[in-house]
Formats: structure tokens, C-alpha cells, sequence
């Protein structure tokens, strides 16, 4: 656990710059009869992870926070083998797609956790037995950079954009994976639409964060990622944009978790509560993404969810489908 005290120290050091008492109002209340550790996994960007876990311990400073942070993928395989090991490590989980819980969830590795403070969220965002919540919205779209000749519309639009074109692997990214299964289940997109970036030479490498620098530095004048990095960074000046195409988006609703195996279930249960409580909520329109709940202001330049058309997956035909769809894709984009 080396990293994971190296994290804290920085989470509880310098904060980049952000103290816990600039994350929440003055007006809430701290909570300490929640005691003890509390182990975090998640998918979040170093940043946001670090303020999410700073928030939590200002309201419960009795928790001691330790996490890690990686890509959904690489946390899942770093999982698999604490599994194999008979130690898994985290109490709670908050990770990029519901179809990584919904995996957990049918290998019987969650707790539910009926009691959660999740009626305001759409149904669409919650497992309907309790083991899972969405926390926020992150579609991905195509993002262009301002120099491009055309602003896209259309998925298709792409398909012209020869040797232009970066997208993230779902071989590392939770995001590009649900993409993946959207995509492959929609009558018109489906596989032939993978076939026209590969034909249009769509280089297809590691996560969202490389194809943001490539379309913004202007390496690449268009790429397949996630909104609010291309949004986060237009409001700042950057020559970049974002669209959601008229087709339809694919969405990930970063779940929160608690395993089966957390060491301490109170801890995991108060922070499946922040994230999903108002405060926490605000954060995450604060970090500039789109919180889960309707009664939340978005952050700047983003629509309201309801503005959004988000294509159908069905998560049941997703994880039969989907080790031998990231092998059809590496195949496709070697």
C-alpha cells in the first residue's frame, strides 16, 4: 500500500492548491462516529480523486482515506488477482462504467446497499437491486480541434477524416468499452461504422487524456472522447469543441460500490452517501461534469442531461459480448 500513502500524503499536503474547506460550504456538518479506514479504487482524474476524497474526509474526519487511482480496466485486472489471492483491497469502488459493476455484480463480488440515498436519481442510473449508483453523466462525443475544415454533425462525418481522427482503446478505457458495446448493438452504427475509422486510419491508443492532447495540441484535428475534458477546456480558451452527434451518445454514469469483501462497511456506506448527497453532487458540477442528480445546476457549457439523447445498451448481451468485441477491435485497429 506504498502508493497509497504516497497519494494521501499529497491529498493531505498540498492539495494542488485546494484545501478540503474550499471543496464544501461552511454550513456542512462534519460526522465522526463514523470511524476507521476506509479503501478507495476509482477511475477518477488524480485531480478530482484528490479533491472527492478530501471532501469526504471533511465531513468525516474521523475516516482515514486511502486509494488508488487508474484506468477502469487496469483496476479491474489489479482486482482480478487480489481475488485470486483470497485479499481484495477496497471497500468501495468508483469506476467508470456500469458495465464493469454490472460484471462485479453477476461474479457476486458487491453488496447491496438498498438504503442509499438514491431516489432522486433517473433509473437509468441505478441497478435496481441496490448494488450499484451512477454519480454523474460522461458521454462520449467527437471533440475538434478549431482549425478543423469541418465542425461534425454526425458520427459519419468522421468517416472522411483520413489519417485525422484519435480515439481511445477500450482495451484501457471504461468509456470507450460501453462505447464499443453501444455502438455494436445500434442497427446504424454497429460494426461497420468501426470498420470506416479503421479505413480512415483513426489511430486507436491508451485513454481519453491522449486523444484530449492530440485534438487540443492540434496533432489530430478530431478524436472520439469523453465531454468534459473537451468542454472543461473550451471554457478556458482552448482550441478545442465538442459535439453531440445527432445520432445519439454513448454514456458512462461512474458507479460507486461496495464490495462484498469491504473491511469496513460504515465507512464504504458514508461515502456512497456523499456522493450522492448534494454536496457531493455540487462537487462534481464544480470538477465540470454532470452530476447524476436532476436537482443540481450543470457546470458551465454543458446541456441538461434531459438536452441529451443517449443511444440504448443492453448490459446483459454487453458481457457476453464484450471479450470477444475488444478482440475483434484490436484485430480491427492493429
Amino acid at each position: 500500500m506504498e502508493r497509497v500513502d504516497r497519494q494521501r500524503r499529497r491529498l493531505l499536503g498540498a492539495g494542488l492548491g485546494l484545501g478540503a474547506a474550499a471543496l464544501l460550504p461552511q454550513t456542512v456538518r462534519a460526522d465522526t462516529s463514523v470511524k476507521g479506514q476506509l479503501v478507495l479504487y476509482t477511475s477518477q482524474l488524480m485531480r478530482d480523486a484528490q479533491q472527492t476524497a478530501a471532501a469526504f474526509q471533511q465531513i468525516h474526519p474521523n475516516i482515514e482515506v486511502k486509494w488508488i487511482r487508474d484506468g477502469t480496466t487496469q483496476l479491474l485486472t489489479r482486482l482480478r488477482a487480489e481475488f485470486a489471492a483470497g485479499d481484495p483491497q477496497p471497500d468501495v469502488l468508483l469506476i467508470a462504467d456500469t458495465l464493469a459493476m454490472a460484471g462485479l455484480k453477476q461474479a457476486d463480488r458487491l453488496a447491496p446497499y438498498r438504503d442509499a440515498p438514491a431516489d432522486v436519481l433517473p433509473k437509468q442510473l441505478r441497478d435496481h437491486d441496490g448494488y450499484w449508483y451512477g454519480t454523474k453523466l460522461i458521454t462520449t462525443g467527437i471533440a475538434y480541434n478549431t482549425a478543423a475544415p469541418h465542425a461534425p454533425q454526425s458520427w459519419w462525418d468522421l468517416a472522411d477524416a483520413t489519417g485525422q481522427i484519435a480515439m481511445p482503446s477500450p482495451l484501457y478505457s471504461g468509456a470507450a468499452t460501453v462505447m464499443l458495446e453501444t455502438f455494436t448493438q445500434h442497427p446504424a452504427l454497429g460494426w461497420k461504422y468501426y470498420e470506416a475509422l479503421a479505413r480512415a486510419h483513426a489511430i486507436a491508443q491508451g485513454g481519453n487524456g491522449g486523444v484530449f492532447r492530440k485534438v487540443a495540441g492540434g496533432a489530430k484535428l478530431y478524436g472520439i472522447m469523453i465531454d468534459f475534458l473537451a468542454i472543461r477546456a473550451e471554457q478556458k480558451g482552448s482550441p478545442i469543441r465538442f459535439v453531440f452527434p445527432e445520432e445519439g451518445v454513448s454514456a458512462v454514469t461512474e458507479p460507486v460500490a461496495i464490495l462484498k469483501t469491504a473491511r469496513n462497511v460504515p465507512a464504504a456506506r458514508a461515502f456512497v452517501d456523499f456522493v450522492l448527497s448534494l454536496p457531493g453532487q455540487r462537487l462534481i458540477a464544480q470538477q465540470g461534469m454532470l452530476p447524476a442528480r436532476s436537482d443540481v445546476t450543470p457546470p458551465p457549457g454543458f446541456p441538461k442531461p434531459n438536452q441529451i439523447k443517449l443511444l440504448n445498451l443492453n448490459v446483459e448481451r454487453a458481457l457476453r459480448t464484450v471479450q470477444s468485441d475488444k478482440q475483434r477491435f484490436a484485430s480491427l485497429f492493429a
